[in-house]
This record gives structure tokens, C-alpha cells and sequence, in this order.
């Protein structure tokens, strides 16, 4: 077994057991700096992370193998990478961007494994007469469709 598969196998272990917790990357260099990055269904704190820093660095043995091991959160204002992130922060304010088109802060209404709805206000002008009224716009986008997506701390 290879060291990336040693280390595939020991995450998954250890992220059975905390099924609160969810791999948002997981890479590893040629020189074999482990970097973990978690999140949460109620967020990550620390004992979470040395929990499963422990779990890979005492099952991994350093006579065979050289490595650093960096077990860490997505932190505020990360980009949201997957559905289960989307899913965790509905109610909560997201700036997304899209290709081609102006990026929109709204609020996250739904979300599931495939898409997400998105609900802001804009002014747009009247339909009759000068001027711009507030309007409510709503739309359901494909995470595939988005370049990216972060929580905004108000």
C-alpha cells in the first residue's frame, strides 16, 4: 500500500468516527506534507482537528515513512466547495460569482446535493414611468455554474 493510500485510509477512519465532520481537501506533496483541511455540521474546533491529527500521525510509522501532518478548518471567508457546506449555512448571507454575470450577495434559502437557491433584492427600473424600483429576485443554481461562493460576516 502506498503512503497517499496509508493516509486516505487512516482519514476515512478517523471521519467515520466524527461523522459530524466532513473532508473538504485532502492533499499530500512529493516530499510528504499531509494538509488537511475539515468542516463541520456544527463547525470545527480544535479537539476536532487534533483528533484527527492524532488518529493519522500515531497510526503512520515514521521509521518507513518521513512526513508533516497539517489537520486544520475551512475559516470564514473560505470559499464554500461542497454541497454539505452549502447545506450547513442556509439563512446566511453568500457573495456569489458566476461567469459572465455580476456577482450577487443574497441569502442561501436552500441547497442539496446538486444546487442551491439564492434570494437578494436589486433595483431595476420601473416598468412604467423614470426611475428604479426594489425588486425580489430568487434563483436556483448548479454548484457547476458558479465560480465561487463565500459567507459574508456581517
Amino acid at each position: 500500500m502506498t503512503f497517499k493510500e496509508q493516509v486516505n485510509e487512516l482519514l476515512n477512519a478517523a471521519l467515520e468516527s466524527r461523522p459530524d465532520l466532513f473532508l473538504i481537501e485532502c492533499t499530500i506533496s512529493e516530499d510528504n506534507h499531509i494538509n488537511i483541511l475539515l468542516d463541520g455540521d456544527e463547525g470545527v474546533n480544535m479537539l476536532s482537528c487534533m483528533e484527527v491529527s492524532r488518529h493519522i500521525e500515531h497510526n503512520l510509522d515514521r521509521e518507513v515513512f518521513d512526513f508533516s501532518l497539517a489537520v486544520g478548518s475551512a475559516g470564514v471567508g473560505s470559499p464554500l466547495l461542497n454541497a454539505r457546506q452549502f447545506i450547513k449555512n442556509k439563512g446566511r448571507t453568500l457573495r456569489v460569482e458566476r461567469e459572465g454575470v455580476r456577482a450577487v450577495e443574497g441569502i442561501l434559502q436552500e441547497a442539496d446535493e446538486n444546487a442551491f437557491t439564492l434570494e437578494w433584492k436589486q433595483r431595476e427600473p420601473k416598468p412604467v414611468g423614470k426611475g428604479k424600483i426594489t425588486v425580489i429576485k430568487k434563483e436556483t443554481l448548479l454548484y457547476q455554474d458558479i465560480l465561487s461562493a463565500k459567507v459574508l460576516v456581517k
